[in-house]
């Protein structure tokens, strides 16, 4: 993606740095996902969009049907990523790994995430997950994806992104992000978001504590997409832990 500028990756660098972090970090604490509005331009959206059929930018192709993951195709960037992609995985890991590590503190895990992406990668890489797991989704009419939750090894981080890359009732219809909040000894809670483009969802890759009355305990989390009635959906989705395959 040569045509992402200096200039640009200036100025989204700046938007990166002065989102208001507190209240990311409160929204992924009380309901475990974060969303943040008319983010990304535009200009960027589209520019992500046009490379899908740049074959050599990827290391693999999913057809979603054939593993009964919906209905669907996605495709994984191989290493290194394009430069738009690695400034938004690299920044906002940075802002998201202090909410990680408070996490995990609070449910008596041990393990702390570094304060560098390229440190923590060099952990994935120790566990043998080496292999780039940013990709970008295709659906159509009747796609579907289904709950799932992006673990690609031993290794992972317990935050991730996704960013819609067109718009909502006019690209497609249909196609809500679909979150499921399983708390233990209850049934599990759903909710339903329906991103613009230019949006970015912050969402538990895996699962996230919550308090009660006697200290934290794990909330399991999932994420979905749910079927399009029109159209055709694009997005990317940016996990900051590497993959064993």
């Amino acid at each position: 993606m040569s045509t992402f500028n200096i200039q640009q990756a200036q100025v989204l660098s700046e938007k990166i740095k002065h989102l208001d972090w507190t209240i990311i970090h409160e929204r992924l604490n009380q309901q475990g996902y974060s969303h943040i509005e008319n983010f990304l331009s535009d200009e960027l959206c589209e520019l992500i969009k046009a490379h899908y059929h740049h074959e050599d930018l990827y290391r693999k192709t999913v057809n979603m049907q054939r593993y009964r993951f919906g209905e669907g195709e996605y495709k994984y960037f191989r290493h290194p990523l394009p430069n738009l992609l690695q400034l938004l995985r690299t920044q906002f890991y940075s802002h998201l790994v202090p909410l990680a590590n408070a996490w995990f503190a609070n449910l008596n895990i041990n393990r702390q995430y570094p304060a560098s992406h390229e440190a923590f990668l060099q952990q994935c890489q120790q566990a043998g997950q080496n292999k780039a797991t940013v990709l970008i989704l295709h659906y159509r009419q009747h796609g579907f994806n289904t709950l799932h939750q992006d673990l690609y090894g031993e290794v992972y981080f317990p935050i991730q992104m996704v960013i819609c890359l067109n718009q909502a009732n006019a690209d497609f219809k249909g196609g809500e992000l679909v979150l499921t909040e399983q708390i233990p000894r209850a049934q599990s809670k759903a909710m339903v978001i329906q991103p613009n483009k230019g949006d970015v969802l912050l969402l538990t890759t895996h699962f996230r504590p919550k308090k009660g009355t006697h200290g934290y305990y794990r909330v399991n989390m999932k994420h979905g997409v749910s079927q399009l009635t029109q159209g055709e959906r694009y997005s990317l989705g940016i996990i900051f832990h590497d993959a064993v395959s």
